[in-house]
């Protein structure tokens, strides 16, 4: 539990799902018990909204539901609602995108783990948001969705990795309401972490090695950021021009583009 300056306490507690860790810290005005039962309460929420769908579409999960139509024993049309309905927002993100974010791997295999744990933060801010939390900052292996302020109106801090130096930063992009732009969502795409996990547009490799982008809302950052790694600088431009994003991408020989958004935020 850490104070602010005006304060305010910040409460954080995190749990793993998906392959990475999720942490919810949630900023309250006073020690009292009932603060940190909130906080419990919301954990246990959010958890079981991130358990269930990877339960749904884990592949590496030999009894999910991604993995049964991965080996043919399910076909889409007679998957579950939330199948369809990921595929159709997928989908969606691939005409979007002119085919730079696609949920089908080149083998073949449908793959929604590039759109499902953004999904979840969104399902998951709308959850917060019914319990009438206001003030709380949600992160899902560094991609971020916040709302409100941990204290006296300042925006919160996402932290943005170097992707040549994991204990180092490249900086902190300011969310909430009382940042300058007013995005309250970043996410953060490359093969640094994870490996190489993106599927190039063309035959060329890939132009960058990780993408940051800060949004209105998860999705859209999340999904932009994947198919920029995957697009280069074609797909950054449309981005910008057709989202209004802010972007920070890293090339291969570790030089930085950034749009204004993130060269102010330096």
């Amino acid at each position: 539990m850490q104070p602010t300056s005006n304060g305010q306490q910040l409460r954080a507690r995190t749990f793993r799902s998906m392959g990475t860790v999720v942490s919810l810290t949630v900023a309250s005005g006073n020690y009292a018990q009932t603060a940190v039962d909130e906080l419990e309460s919301a954990v246990d929420v959010v958890g079981t909204i991130f358990a269930e769908l990877d339960l749904t579409f884990s592949l590496y999960r030999e009894g999910s539901e991604a993995s049964r139509l991965a080996r043919g024993e399910l076909t889409l049309p007679y998957a579950s609602e939330s199948m369809q309905a990921s595929y159709a927002e997928a989908t969606e993100w691939r005409l979007a995108t002119q085919g730079a974010f696609t949920a089908e791997r080149p083998d073949g295999i449908l793959d929604l783990s590039g759109i499902v744990k953004a999904q979840a933060m969104r399902e998951a801010a709308l959850t917060l948001a019914a319990l009438g939390l206001h003030d709380w900052c949600l992160n899902a292996g560094g991609d971020v969705i916040v709302s409100g302020s941990p204290g006296s109106g300042q925006p919160w801090l996402a932290g943005i990795v170097d992707p040549m130096d994991r204990q180092a930063m490249l900086g902190a992009y300011p969310l909430g309401p009382g940042s300058k732009a007013g995005l309250s969502a970043v996410a953060t795409s490359g093969s640094a972490e994870r490996g190489e996990h993106i599927w190039a547009v063309g035959t060329a490799p890939p132009e960058f090695l990780q993408v940051t982008v800060a949004a209105e809302e998860i999705v859209t950052a999340d999904v932009l950021a994947t198919a920029i790694v995957a697009g280069g600088t074609r797909m950054l431009d449309l981005a910008v021009d057709k989202w209004g994003v802010e972007v920070l991408a890293v090339r291969k020989e570790n030089t930085l583009m950034a749009t204004p958004g993130f060269r102010s935020a330096a």
